[in-house]
């Protein structure tokens, strides 16, 4: 019966779209085939080798990367466009290999000339050694070179003088010697050259560039005089390179060439654009044709049937949520959140739900929370993460429907001193964040795709009737593969949880999560909010700042929740809290995965993983001592990275499309 209504329902539907898919399919398989004997034939070799793979992984293997920054430079991978520091082109070449100040040393592997499509390379202010490989001359789109700041010894390669396309060359600050090539004036385009303070020798040949700085060589400035010598201040490198063209007003007719392959790519630049815009015709037709079946499907009538379900995910009537919520009475809010508020309802079987309704479906992003939420929770399921009973869609409502949880959220347990309410004790506490981790874990580490949380709070997450962890809200949720490192989009979350190095540049991973976890472990000790944590206004400020300060003074029960009194074990607090500072260590690759959070809370490595952190710390160079989890008299504090990025040191959320 049931399947006979869901199949009669659909039949409609899947008529219309069929004629649309089909043409969608044709123009998807089109585009990929075409990608893939363009992007194969380049780079692969006929056992399917990727060259490119090989020779970066050469760079790799002659560096020395004490904080491995490196990591997932792969030989076993068939792409190197995911990896770290490596850019690519839109056609999938390497074409950026950007490693600035990285702490980098050893040598420059002479494979880096087999990066054909290399038009950056920006190894400035590292300790790199050795002569620079004359194989870079190979290199005949580089556009720009920096390899300043570093140690690098013997002469300057002739071979550079064959990159006719060089615009910008900067060699400053090395240890180089004997004569500057005359092969470099044979580089029409350059706009910038700097050799300041190496030790070279010799005459100079006759340069083109715009921009010269010779300054600092003895041998050929004199000890005194700088006569000969341009003494240009030369700012740092600000990417892209192509902001350098400008600033300098460079002109294309100032490169042989640079004519031909802008016509060059402006034809191609036509052809690709009038493939996108088929693209884009017929997926926006797609779309509306989606969208209009899609209305007609979920319209709410007085004959629709609540019993029809779709996969174990039950439709309600908008009618039905209605009368549970009694008309989505304000007496029954439960919460509010950046997307929608949720009541608390009571079905017509005596169910007692909580319903979560969009705040405006229609605004940019309102759909994606929606399907994201719906798509995380069908995926994911566990005792510890928060399941989903149904959902209700309208033409202009958008609702979730769940279980509800009779004792709330920790924040609410927390923070709101409800009379007659018991106070959240010790032990309850400890349950509550090995439930939350072993959740994390399952996310990260246990689903395919992997999912990253991206919002992991005491407000988001809840307790059931025997207070037991349930991670919820999944609305920022994101799926990534596992052999992906990150997901770059634009930043939300709450900030006083939010991850540095989200915070600084978008990229966001299952780090990021063991972070905010952190933070959650510090609410759970202390009862206060992230930010603004004191009950005086001297006290206000970061709590993870002022934990780490404690800490530091062995004040550990000047942190603990004042409504615990004394009731809790020291021994177990000090484990909790030296969890909280691995899990919120600045840089992502230290901090712990989710599966060691959840051994070190039972009681398994916590003291091996804590002695290594210290060492870690110790041997750390005094300029980045900041990113461990040990407070530097000195050193930024998170407060102070917040205040960096210009966001208003308050637990805000920031919410909106992703």
């Amino acid at each position: 019966m049931v399947a006979d209504v869901v199949g009669r329902s659909l039949e409609a539907q899947h008529t219309m779209e069929r004629r649309g898919l089909l043409l969608w399919m044709m123009m998807v398989r089109f585009v990929v085939l075409l990608a893939m004997v363009v992007v194969s034939s380049a780079s692969l070799s006929p056992s399917g080798i990727n060259y490119e793979v090989v020779a970066l992984t050469a760079i790799k293997n002659e560096l020395n990367d004490p904080y491995n920054v490196l990591e997932n430079w792969d030989i076993n991978s068939v792409d190197p466009c995911s990896w770290r520091m490596v850019t690519c082109s839109a056609d999938g070449y390497v074409s950026v290999l950007g490693l600035p100040s990285q702490s980098l040393s050893g040598t420059l592997s002479p494979s880096i000339g087999n990066l054909t499509n290399l038009q950056s390379v920006l190894l400035q202010n590292n300790a790199i050694s050795g002569p620079i490989p004359s194989n870079i001359g190979k290199l005949e789109k580089l556009q720009t070179l920096d390899l300043s700041n570093n140690q690098f010894s013997g002469s300057i390669p002739s071979s550079l003088g064959n990159l006719r396309n060089l615009n910008y060359l900067r060699l400053n600050k090395n240890r180089l010697s004997g004569r500057c090539p005359d092969s470099l004036s044979n580089i029409d385009s350059l706009t910038l050259l700097d050799l300041s303070y190496n030790n070279l020798s010799g005459s100079l040949p006759k340069l083109s560039a715009r921009t010269f700085n010779i300054v600092g060589n003895p041998l050929i400035c004199g000890p005194s005089s700088v006569n000969n010598c341009s003494n240009v201040s030369l700012d740092p490198l600000s990417y892209p390179p192509d902001d350098l063209k400008g600033s300098l007003g460079f002109s294309a007719a100032a490169q042989p060439g640079v004519v031909r392959r802008r016509r060059v790519a402006i034809a191609l630049g036509a052809s690709v654009g009038s493939l996108v815009l088929i693209i884009i015709v017929v997926g926006l037709f797609l779309l509306w044709q989606r969208r209009h079946n899609q209305q007609i499907f979920f319209d709410v009538n007085d004959q629709y049937d609540p019993e029809v379900r779709l996969g174990h995910l039950k439709r309600y009537s908008f009618k039905e949520l209605r009368v549970a919520t009694n008309h989505f009475n304000s007496k029954n809010i439960l919460g509010r959140g950046g997307y929608g508020i949720v009541y608390k309802g009571c079905l017509r079987d005596g169910t007692i739900v909580a319903v979560k309704r969009l705040k405006d479906y229609n605004a940019v992003g309102g759909e994606v929370q929606f399907q994201t939420e719906v798509e995380m929770i069908s995926l994911a399921v566990h005792r510890n993460l928060l399941g989903l009973f149904g959902f209700c869609t309208t033409e202009s409502e958008r609702l979730l429907v769940y279980p509800y949880m009779p004792n709330g959220s920790v924040a609410s347990q927390l923070r709101e001193h409800v009379h007659g309410r018991p106070v959240l004790n010790w032990s309850r506490r400890k349950r509550i964040a090995l439930g939350t981790a072993r959740g994390l874990l399952y996310l990260h580490e246990q689903c395919d795709p992997k999912i990253i949380h991206r919002d992991v709070k005491a407000a988001n997450i809840l307790l059931d009737e025997d207070f037991e962890a349930i991670v919820g809200d999944f609305g920022l949720a994101k799926l990534l593969d596992h052999r992906e490192s990150h997901v770059t989009t634009a930043v939300r979350g709450t900030v006083g949880h939010i991850a540095p190095e989200y915070l600084s540049t978008g990229q966001s991973s299952e780090k990021t999560d063991v972070f905010g976890f952190g933070i959650l472990l510090l609410e759970l000790i202390t009862g206060q909010k992230a930010l603004d944590f004191g009950r005086v206004a001297a006290q206000k400020g970061v709590m993870l700042d002022w934990v780490k300060k404690l800490h530091q003074e062995n004040k550990l029960g000047a942190m603990v929740d004042k409504d615990l009194k004394s009731n809790y074990d020291r021994i177990e607090l000090e484990e909790m809290v030296q969890v909280a500072l691995l899990c919120t260590q600045y840089h992502p690759s230290y901090r712990p995965k989710m599966s060691e959070v959840v051994r070190m809370l039972e009681g398994d490595g916590l003291a091996e993983k804590w002695e290594a952190s210290q060492q870690k710390s110790t041997d750390m160079p005094k300029y980045l001592r900041s990113s461990s989890f040990e407070p530097q008299p000195s050193s930024p504090t998170y407060l102070d990275f917040v205040e960096d990025t210009s966001l208003v040191a308050e637990a805000i959320e920031l919410s909106g499309p992703r």
